[in-house]
């Protein structure tokens, strides 16, 4: 007997499925605070491995967080999706120690495709900086990634 799934534990089980294969963002210390279907927050905090030459978070580190944020958010219907273009704005520094949280939401979702905005914040709920994504829905189911290849 198949038991169907409500909305919110769905996106819960693409979370946990995805993030127990995604060894990028365990790597970095990333944790899902909380997932809802087209939602997403996951925090990181800011190490010395992240540090560039100006004494700051290397951009690269926040795209990074604020794209596993996006992945999980558009990742939450159980259909395998992959960015299809990203972009970024910086709009303060991070440094060693800040705690940062990606917020993402989905703003639109049709067909094949959707459009996500993430925002970085710190722990003083300063904006960090803003991320725009594309999504494109691919074939497969994001629980049976072996059933994708």
């Amino acid at each position: 007997m198949t038991t169907e799934l409500t909305p919110q534990q769905l996106a819960e089980a693409c979370a946990e499925s995805m993030f127990s294969r995604d060894q990028a963002s365990q790597k970095l210390g990333m944790k899902i605070e909380s997932v809802a279907p087209g939602k997403a927050v996951l925090t990181m905090t800011v190490d010395e491995r992240m540090i560039q030459g100006h004494g700051n978070c290397h951009g690269g580190y926040l795209f990074t967080l604020a794209d596993s944020a996006f992945a999980f958010s558009c990742n939450t219907y159980d259909k395998a999706t992959v960015a299809s273009g990203c972009s970024i704005e910086y709009m303060r520094p991070a440094r060693v120690g800040d705690q940062l949280t990606a917020t993402a939401e989905e703003r639109s979702r049709g067909g094949r495709t959707g459009v996500y905005d993430i925002t970085i914040t710190n722990q003083d709920g300063k904006t960090v900086a803003l991320f725009r994504g594309k999504s494109f829905e691919v074939n497969g189911s994001v629980r049976r990634l072996e059933e994708n290849a």
